[in-house]
């Protein structure tokens, strides 16, 4: 499946498979970044992402956790 920066909720779902101990208010931005372009399928450009984007994103994650 591809992922661009706009699927959060899929982005949310791979987050948490992939970082299952991992508390998403614990990441920086950087770091979510670096850890969303990790994901396989991931297809979207750094430069198309902004904090807005990145925000949506945690929440999503965190979300998913509860």
């Amino acid at each position: 499946m591809q992922l661009g920066w706009t699927d959060t909720l899929d982005i949310a779902i791979e987050l948490t498979e992939k970082f299952p101990d991992t508390d998403p208010m614990t990441v920086s931005f950087p770091q979510l970044m670096e850890m969303v372009m990790s994901l396989d399928g991931f297809t979207g450009e750094e430069e198309h992402c902004g904090e807005r984007i990145l925000e949506a994103i945690q929440m999503a994650w965190m979300d998913e956790k509860d």
